[in-house]
């Protein structure tokens, strides 16, 4: 019996969002859409009870990118969903998992797998956030008035944050099935606008965190004593450094979202009646970035959970952290990911490491990023039935073929080789390059490049959603030709 036969009585019988019975209409997915947004925020604000002061968020850095919010019920975001996707993607790219998810069977026993992997990651992640190092320290004074110890106040935190995981896995199942996009570009969306937000008009006490516009209207009316050229120009946040690199960022994803290849299509039966199949330059989107920024974080994430239970005991090779679990030195440095030009600028911001050391840091950054980029894009088309073969199924089930070639879904196929797999990688490495510039030359809000790429071309395509759904509802008809 393999592995299939034996998992196949649980997997299948995992809690699961029904599909929806024929078409949603628009508003109808609007409102499922907004009601899920409301209580993601709403969770995001329900602080966990039992929490002790001089909490720590083991992410710091990668917060934006994994949603959630510190000290929450959602205060794993969506790092189990993607840890999850990275193990299934790896499992499927080395053809061990032996699934067809073109078979009901098997796309169950897969969605159920997905699940139960899901599971597994909220608890590997959160257990040693409340048992180790004291990330998430327990309430004495709430341990003392229910008689429970300390101990008992953790169990009752991580059942908060299990809790959490596995309410904003069934939030991403109801936005993919019943709203507009996928919840986990919706949450990502949030939590970076959020910042983004704050970024340009929060009126904050100091320099350091002033939002861009109040920032810039104190130093034209003077209220900023001793403001340096280093401060105007290299700032992470309101410098005029990190606003042009928003600005750029924003222009190349929207300009590479519409540079394409288009395949000219025609109707094998209908005369005149043509088409095009567009291969775009990020062909696989942005979201296979997610996936590799979560395995730099989880390598973080390894790195301090080592240091708090191993503390002075921890190889000097290995890993050298701060007080504040910063790294700064060790392997665990050199794969740390640059988060903003205080990380490298080091004629700047005075970083105790030696040239050699950043220099080196940041070519391991920019490599994990480019090669990881265009791996994890290959892998994500192939999951996500967009690659050669599947393409060339979908145009020969629609009635279509390429002009000048045989109706044959193994000519099509070949056509499709010639683009499709030289374009994913192309654009999954460009997007990871963009990413790690963005990072090195510093955003609006202290979000990271790969929150803010994320974000921009996650909006664009749902503009483009929003646009096909409208059409649909203006004419039914499109929808027979799309599939319902």
């Amino acid at each position: 019996m393999g592995w299939k036969e034996a998992a196949e009585p649980y997997l299948t019988r995992m809690p699961t969002v029904e599909r929806p019975e024929g078409h949603v209409p628009f508003k109808r997915k609007l409102a499922w859409t907004g009601s899920i947004l409301v209580v993601y925020f709403f969770l995001t604000n329900v602080s966990l009870w039992g929490l002790g002061a001089g909490a720590s968020d083991l992410f710091g850095q990668f917060r934006s990118l994994l949603a959630g919010g510190q000290g929450t019920v959602l205060q794993l975001g969506i790092g189990p969903i993607v840890t999850a996707s990275i193990v299934l993607q790896l499992l499927g790219g080395a053809n061990l998992l032996g699934l067809d998810t073109n078979d009901p069977r098997d796309q169950a026993i897969y969605q159920g797998l997905q699940k139960f992997l899901v599971l597994v990651m909220i608890c590997l992640t959160g257990l040693p956030m409340v048992f180790l190092g004291g990330f998430l320290p327990a309430s004495d004074a709430l341990a003392a008035s229910l008689g429970i110890g300390t101990t008992g106040v953790k169990w009752l935190i991580f059942l908060q944050i299990f809790v959490g995981g596995v309410l904003i896995l069934y939030m991403d199942e109801v936005v993919s099935k019943w709203g507009v996009g996928s919840g986990i570009g919706l949450f990502i969306v949030a939590g970076v606008s959020q910042s983004l937000v704050g970024g340009l008009l929060y009126w904050g006490g100091g320099t350091g965190s002033m939002g861009v516009f109040p920032f810039w209207i104190n130093v034209l009316l003077g209220n900023i004593e001793n403001v340096t050229f280093s401060t105007v120009l290299f700032n992470s946040t309101v410098g005029l450094l990190p606003i042009i690199t928003t600005i750029l960022i924003y222009a190349v994803v929207v300009y590479a979202e519409s540079v394409r290849v288009e395949i000219p299509l025609s109707h094998a039966r209908v005369k005149g009646a043509r088409g095009r199949f567009p291969v775009k330059l990020i062909y696989a989107s942005v979201l296979p970035m997610i996936l590799v920024r979560a395995l730099q974080a989880n390598i973080q994430f390894l790195g301090r959970i080592l240091k708090s239970w191993l503390g002075p005991g921890m190889p000097a090779w290995l890993g050298q952290y701060t007080s504040e679990m910063q790294v700064t030195g060790g392997l665990f440095y050199y794969l740390a990911p640059i988060h903003s030009p205080s990380d490298w600028m080091w004629w700047v911001s005075g970083i105790g490491a030696e040239p050699w050391q950043v220099l080196l840091r940041v070519a391991i950054d920019l490599t994990f990023m480019v090669i990881g980029g265009g791996i994890f894009a290959i892998f994500w088309v192939e999951t996500a039935d967009m690659g050669p073969e599947a393409t060339a199924k979908q145009i020969q089930n629609s009635g279509m073929q390429i002009p000048g070639f045989r109706q044959n879904v193994g000519v099509i196929e070949k056509v499709m080789e010639r683009y499709i797999p030289q374009v994913t990688v192309i654009g999954g490495a460009l997007v990871g390059f963009l990413a790690v510039l963005a990072n090195m030359l510093g955003t609006i809000g202290g979000v990271s490049g790969t929150g803010l790429l994320l974000t921009i071309s996650i909006t664009y395509k749902l503009y483009e959603e929003i646009a096909e759904e409208q059409l649909m509802e203006m004419h039914p008809m499109m929808r027979q030709m799309f599939g319902n």
